[in-house]
């Protein structure tokens, strides 16, 4: 752990995020002296401030949905514990300036371009977040043993389990908490997208989708001892339309991008073979999204954060998509979600949090690999580190796509999930939905991971 590509932390971290909190301003959070960031035991498992806001608009953390609320059916699609919560107020291209502390640029540009029709609906602040105890323990044994590998394309090593870094010092750090936060170990789901044209037009591509994440085992498999630096599997088949089914995709994702880089390998359903595929990540148009996507951008954010200098910029509190419940339910249809310019407002759910904000600027100079977006900024939440919000830059330096996580508890688990992804490109004025599965079986967890059914062999077999 010695090595000079470790940035290795000396001092308390907690005491350096009081100092980085009491210098922001105006919207933005200030230790309070009375409670200071530097005491432990103002912290949850996972690194959030427990306490709530002195506003009383922000609750208390008090352990969140640790189980199954009242009539949820193992197996079953969740059950909304906040379905009866009134609509607060609602923010609309002409009240925004009235909110406009508690935004993102993003927010702001999406009720600007669609003030007729697009509109937030904020409810009470549920702050749901809970994980297994494993995973708290995890976390606290991260924070004395992670280290950021900050050459290259970037890696983590001394983590296990969940987010390395309960009180980071750098953005970069942040995202790592967000990479390789506690989602689950094995879980299978349908997922539904459409890339939406100016007109509203769509076609909904159906895909099967598992996940095998043996970094958050709690005990090595023997696939992790062959390679330690392994960090997950993801595999799909699309399902529907019949002209894209049968085609099917392995990825292969690393800690330490510059031991071992992404692989992929694609099923073609014409030629009936596996083919071994060229690296794709970073600014690679994702298939099938009709290049309203980049590869880095699935969950918010994948992949090496190396091409990226990351400012850590504090946090703030930011009306974000929380408790999607509504978006999750079997009840509603892709043609009830999914509108000419946007996603139906009345089926989102917006709540004040506290959220971390970091600053992707792309890193310039010779031998450097490039990226379309010039700058990001990502507005992740404290409870959960998934990423909520981002704004992408383009090379000018002017908001070209904004995109929004809308955060589901899976309470049964517990583990924190998205339920729907929604991509707006300004330009084009063109947006994508990811998450499109309500009609369909839900997402099933467990942590039984056959290492056989992610090698690129077994490709062949998932997608028949």
């Amino acid at each position: 752990m010695t090595s000079s590509i470790f940035s290795k932390r000396q001092g308390p971290r907690l005491a350096a995020v009081a100092v980085l909190l009491g210098a922001l301003h105006g919207s933005a959070l200030a230790a309070d002296a009375e409670s200071p960031m530097g005491e432990e035991s103002q912290l949850t498992p996972v690194g959030a401030q427990q306490a709530g806001n002195p506003a009383g608009t922000i609750p208390s953390w008090d352990g969140g949905l640790k189980a199954p609320v009242s009539g949820y059916q193992k197996g079953e699609r969740l059950v909304d514990p906040y379905a009866e919560d009134p609509v607060l107020f609602t923010i609309t291209g002409e009240n925004q300036q009235d909110y406009a502390e508690n935004l993102t640029e993003g927010q702001k540009a999406l009720l600007n371009r669609y003030p007729d029709s697009w509109r937030m609906n904020v409810y009470a602040s549920h702050r749901s977040a809970a994980y297994p105890e494993r995973v708290y323990k995890a976390v606290e044994n991260n924070r004395s043993t992670a280290t950021a590998i900050l050459d290259g394309r970037g890696g983590v090593k001394g983590s296990a389990i969940a987010s390395p870094f309960p009180v980071p010092e750098s953005g970069v750090e942040v995202i790592w908490n967000h990479i390789l936060r506690w989602r689950g170990v094995h879980i299978q789901r349908m997922d539904g997208s459409a890339a939406v044209t100016r007109r509203g037009n769509y076609t909904l591509i159906l895909q099967q989708e598992e996940w095998a994440i043996p970094y958050a085992l709690s005990q090595s498999l023997p696939m992790q001892e062959r390679n330690p630096n392994l960090l997950l599997a993801f595999k799909t088949k699309v399902l529907a339309p019949g002209f894209l089914t049968g085609s099917g995709l392995l990825t292969v994702d690393s800690l330490n991008h510059n031991e071992t880089a992404r692989e992929n390998w694609l099923y073609n359903a014409d030629l009936r073979r596996i083919i071994r595929a060229p690296f794709s990540g970073f600014d690679n148009p994702s298939p099938n999204t009709d290049a309203l996507r980049f590869t880095d951008e699935g969950d918010m954010f994948n992949g090496a954060p190396g091409l990226f200098d990351w400012k850590l910029l504090g946090k703030r509190e930011l009306y974000i998509p929380y408790n999607a419940y509504r978006l999750e339910s079997g009840e509603l249809t892709a043609e009830d979600i999914v509108g000419e310019e946007h996603i139906n407002p009345d089926h989102a759910r917006y709540e004040l949090h506290r959220v971390w904000v970091v600053e992707g600027t792309l890193k310039t100079g010779s031998g450097q690999r490039g990226h379309r977006y010039s700058r990001r900024v990502f507005y992740l939440d404290e409870d959960t580190w998934q990423i909520a919000a981002a704004d992408n830059y383009d090379a000018d330096g002017n908001l070209w796509r904004v995109s929004e996580g809308h955060a589901v508890m899976h309470y049964q688990v517990p583990a924190p999930w998205y339920a729907l992804l929604v991509y707006h490109d300004l330009k084009e004025e063109r947006y994508l939905v990811q998450g499109l599965d309500n009609q369909r079986r839900a997402p099933q967890f467990d942590e039984k991971i056959n290492p056989r059914l992610f090698g690129p062999n077994s490709l062949s077999f998932y997608v028949r």
